[in-house]
């Protein structure tokens, strides 16, 4: 058993394109067909739906929760304080375009600033830019600005950009390809370890969903939560789970993470807010 996991970890570093010579696109194109092989039953446009693409006890299930979405007082709450003004009389239209349904734009590389700019990121920026206190970035009032942009951005298209000739955003993008596939903690997984080798296995009741399309439905109402959370909030349960230290929310790791984890999902659909266990 240990000599098929070490295997199947040399695998995950081929299908992640680790050798110097790999570039994002043909990264993003192995990890697609990594996934569509191990799960040829499901349709490239439903991976955006986690769990719930390959398994069918778990989509009917699903379909009945989203009956009654538990998410929906989350997008209510969170276009109530979208459109409530800032004490200096603008507000967050003020600092997005098309109403807000923005989610498509993010994340990207800011050549100027040299960083990944995260939408929840933009959110603060916004809020501080207006004189208002910066949110907590995992929950509440973020996860429900959050909920709302995303809802009304659904249908578009995941479409991550590597700036042509720029180092830094390839690096950027190197970095959070190595903390995606890097074991850590006490019980040394990776991301991939679980989400993509692990995909479709059982860990007690839950099935592991697959990596493809996991940055595309969020913010999260999650059943073991019982309230909203956000992408970062994930990451550092994740990353508590095989008992490793987590990053701070928004900090530099967690965005290049995203960066390279929402690149992997390019062409599926932004549908977000959503439901899990």
């Amino acid at each position: 058993m240990r000599n098929l996991m070490v295997a199947l970890v040399a695998a995950s570093m081929s299908v992640g394109g680790l050798s110097a010579q790999a570039s994002p696109e043909s990264d993003r194109a192995a990890f697609e067909k990594y996934f569509t092989n191990k799960f040829p039953s499901t349709p490239l446009e439903d991976f955006n739906n986690g769990v719930y693409s390959i398994d069918p006890a778990s989509r009917a299930q699903w379909v009945e929760i989203e009956e009654f979405p538990p998410y929906e007082l989350a997008i209510d709450a969170g276009k109530a304080e979208f459109e409530k003004p800032f004490a200096n009389g603008k507000g967050y239209a003020d600092c997005f375009g098309n109403g807000g349904a923005v989610r498509g734009q993010y994340p990207y590389w800011d050549s100027e600033r040299k960083e990944v700019i995260t939408m929840e990121l933009a959110i603060n920026e916004c809020r501080e830019a207006n004189g208002e206190e910066p949110l907590k970035y995992s929950r509440g009032t973020m996860a429900d600005i959050s909920s709302y942009m995303s809802f009304i951005s659904r249908g578009q298209k995941v479409n991550v950009v590597i700036p042509e000739g720029d180092a830094d955003a390839l690096a950027a993008y190197e970095r959070g390809k190595e903390f995606y596939y890097r074991k850590r903690g006490q019980l040394n997984f990776s991301c991939f370890d679980c989400h993509g080798i692990g995909s479709g296995s059982y860990v007690r009741a839950d099935i592991l969903s697959p990596a493809l399309g996991h940055a595309t439905g969020w913010p999260v109402y999650r059943s073991k939560w019982g309230n909203m959370g956000t992408l970062h909030r994930r990451f550092g349960g994740c990353n508590r789970q095989v008992r490793a230290a987590s990053f701070k929310s928004q900090g530099q790791e967690y965005r290049e993470l995203e960066f390279f984890l929402t690149y992997m999902s390019n062409g599926l659909e932004f549908n977000g807010p959503s439901a899990r266990k």
